[in-house]
């Protein structure tokens, strides 16, 4: 979305790398494919917790040392179950308005809640073309063909 570098958040429950929790083994994962290269245009650190990703205070008190730390771009969260939780409570503890996207597919895809007013439905659609655009720029698709991921008319 214009980002040269985007810090992302790999989020857990905690810092430290625990095999009794899978997503901080993800996290982790996440972050060494980051330090290789495998991810391109993303300064990725995890896993953190929802605190130290947010706050710089919160990662200075418990001694993290991190160029994403208190300085997210963007929050990942481990799995669908945990988005959506995050997502609401942003939304209807702190009046935080989203614009919500799936990328990965062919083209994004628009995803709001059912509860989602009409501002929130808007922004999705147009991030989704925002996203669209640059995804063309970036990766032009081959003409489209029966049964391919080629450009949608638009």
């Amino acid at each position: 979305m214009g980002n040269q570098r985007a810090r992302v958040a790999a989020l857990s429950a905690i810092e430290m790398v625990n095999p009794a929790i899978p997503s901080t083994l993800d996290a982790a994962c996440l972050a060494k494919m980051g330090e290789r290269g495998q991810i391109a245009h993303a300064q990725i650190d995890g896993p953190l917790a929802f605190d130290t990703a947010i706050s710089g205070e919160s990662a200075r008190i418990k001694g993290l040392i991190s160029p994403v730390a208190g300085h997210a771009d963007i929050l990942l969260v481990p799995d669908l179950v945990s988005g959506n939780i995050l997502y609401k409570d942003l939304e209807y503890l702190a009046g935080a308005r989203f614009a919500g996207i799936v990328l990965g597919a062919c083209v994004p895809v628009v995803l709001t809640s059912r509860a989602d007013p009409e501002q929130v439905r808007i922004a999705s659609l147009a991030l989704a073309r925002v996203a669209a655009h640059r995804q063309a720029q970036v990766d032009p698709l081959p003409p489209f063909e029966a049964g391919s991921c080629g450009h949608l008319p638009h």
